[in-house]
């Protein structure tokens, strides 16, 4: 391995933990070495957006786009920056968030990464950073994910939705940050705070979260109309039935309560 392969391994690790100052610092060896480096120029651009230096993040991406024309990254990053000068989105001391190291260390059955659905505007999208905190938010049957300032970011896929509101419901909590970001697709890390004493037993995010969402009856949007009536009535007898196995009075109302809100969402 050459000084720049070096190099480069260290600038990699060091985005990737999220030491940002020292990644501009390899990187900018690299280019020392090799001013040609596509890689360590968009690299250099990628962190420049994450500390919201937006003149910066662009001179940097756009050398990397000359080095290598029609370069969908730097396309891409591109757009993004483009959203933000729009936005008059400039960087502000003090406005960077103290990372802990260990952030996004995955614990079984309390941790999370996942993708969310139908994405915000661009211009909330493009201001997004890694490691940012943000807040997760029952809407009816689904979890939006929103900013602190309670721009809508995207929606939790509908299985895990399901699973969280059950949980939110029982008054857990979770913490929630950006893992990943572009104007198409943002990747967010979701960690257990605390569980709610009546699913203390049960795991916030199995393996399974699919097969473990048939223990949870749910009301089907496919039975005929006329028969709307008698199939509410079965899905609330079966949710009783679960919770009365479970021998938990709270748990029960908390159970039926769910599948209510599932069954007025569909009306």
């Amino acid at each position: 391995m050459n000084d720049i392969e070096l190099l480069e391994q260290q600038a990699i690790d060091a985005a990737i933990n999220i030491q940002w100052k020292q990644a501009i610092e390899l990187n900018n060896k690299i280019i020392k070495l090799d001013p040609k480096n596509e890689s360590a120029h968009l690299r250099l651009g990628f962190v420049y957006l994450q500390l919201r230096d937006i003149v910066k993040a662009k001179k940097y991406y756009s050398k990397a786009l000359r080095l290598q024309p029609r370069n969908s990254v730097a396309l891409q990053n591109l757009e993004r920056v483009k959203v933000l000068e729009n936005e008059k989105v400039q960087k502000k001391d003090g406005d960077q968030t103290a990372f802990d190291p260990g952030l996004f260390m995955d614990a079984a059955g309390k941790t999370k990464t996942v993708s969310l659905t139908n994405l915000g505007q661009k211009n909330v999208l493009a201001g997004l950073t890694i490691g940012q905190p943000i807040l997760l938010k029952v809407k009816k049957h689904r979890v939006e994910a929103r900013s602190q300032s309670d721009d809508y970011i995207g929606t939790l896929p509908d299985d895990l939705s399901k699973r969280l509101i059950y949980f939110f419901k029982a008054k857990s909590t979770y913490l929630t940050y950006v893992k990943e970001s572009t104007l198409t697709r943002v990747i967010v890390f979701i960690k257990e705070e605390k569980k709610g004493k009546t699913v203390y037993y049960q795991i916030s995010f199995p393996q399974n979260i699919q097969k473990k969402l048939e223990e949870i009856p749910a009301a089907s949007g496919e039975e005929k109309e006329e028969d709307g009536e008698e199939n509410q009535e079965e899905h609330i007898d079966a949710w009783e039935k679960m919770a009365a196995e479970r021998g938990n009075s709270e748990e029960k109302e908390l159970l039926v309560d769910i599948q209510r809100d599932d069954l007025e969402d569909e009306e």
